[in-house]
């Protein structure tokens, strides 16, 4: 994969793909790069007039795009529902799971979970497992879930998931982002033992410029905080469009396996996309199990694979 490029996504013509979070930053490059090459994309946004903004600078770029915007608020499972229950298309190529939130401070979904997780997490597992006859409806599906390498600083605490105990809007968010590859690990795991053609995935950006990095410090009114953050994106940081590589190379590339982790390639901040690291946890099968099972119970969908074949 060394120097792959957005010139390197194959032929996505006649594909379905839903890009969650797409109305800025990473997730509309990925869209905008997946309607280039043919695909059908639903910008899937909490917000319908930043979505319908976004669509109008993707159809800018790409103005024989197939592309829409539906209304999509992880944070909310009765829209998590909606959602998929009004989707048209009879099958989905491709998922990616990349809205999200960091570091925000302490708050709760309108389900009553700690808003980090419940968006990072439970409101991308609901929404993949109602999707799930849709992707199992294609020929070669694919999941594609945006983790963080601020991962490796928390394992998920499965006695105290809302953080309830002590809220730390770091270690809140490095929970979640542990929650998403260890989805990933289960769902291919469960794809796998299903003989399921669908391949689970996930990736990180690096360190890149998006409006993701000063949300929390403006929600809490922290000048100094979010001055710092964009100086941070001016200097240090790569581009979104940089950024988004990794997730396309996942989301597209014929070498990607189960349970891949793909990031920047030079230590997991910048470059052309590569395997990551990810901590030993993100593997630990009893783990990713017992997580499954909570997200089953907190959400209340539940995954319907059909038997595998003999």
């Amino acid at each position: 994969m060394s120097g792959w490029t957005v010139h390197d996504i194959p032929d996505q013509s006649g594909r379905v793909a839903v890009v969650t979070g797409a109305n800025s930053g990473l997730g509309l490059v990925t869209a905008t790069e997946l309607a280039r090459a043919g695909a059908r994309v639903v910008l899937a946004c909490r917000s319908e007039t930043r979505g319908r903004a976004a669509l109008n600078r993707l159809r800018d770029d790409v103005p024989d795009a197939q592309a829409e915007v539906r209304p999509l608020n992880l944070g909310d499972l009765g829209s998590v529902r909606e959602f998929a229950r009004a989707l048209p298309y009879g099958r989905v190529d491709l998922l990616v799971n990349n809205a999200g939130v960091m570091a925000l401070p302490h708050g709760t979904t309108a389900d009553g979970f700690e808003t980090q997780f419940g968006v990072n997490h439970l409101g991308h597992f609901a929404l993949t497992g109602l999707l799930l006859p849709a992707l199992l409806a294609a020929p070669e599906a694919r999941v594609v879930t945006v983790s963080s390498m601020m991962h490796a600083l928390a394992n998920v605490d499965l006695r105290d998931l809302d953080s309830g105990r002590v809220y730390r809007r770091w270690v809140a968010y490095a929970r979640s982002k542990s929650a998403n590859l260890m989805f990933t690990h289960e769902l291919a795991r469960r794809a796998a033992a299903h003989g399921a053609r669908l391949t689970a995935a996930a990736a990180h950006p690096g360190y890149a410029a998006t409006n993701l990095q000063t949300a929390g410090p403006r929600a809490e009114g922290r000048r100094a905080a979010e001055r710092l953050m964009r100086l941070g994106n001016r200097i240090v940081a790569q581009s979104a469009e940089a950024g988004a590589l990794p997730l396309l190379y996942a989301a597209t590339a014929p070498a990607v396996r189960a349970d891949a982790f793909v990031g920047p390639s030079f230590a997991m901040w910048r470059g052309a996309p590569a395997p990551s690291w990810r901590a030993p946890w993100t593997l630990d099968d009893t783990m990713t199990e017992r997580l499954w099972a909570a997200s089953e119970d907190l959400t209340g969908v539940r995954y319907a694979f059909p038997k595998a074949a003999s």
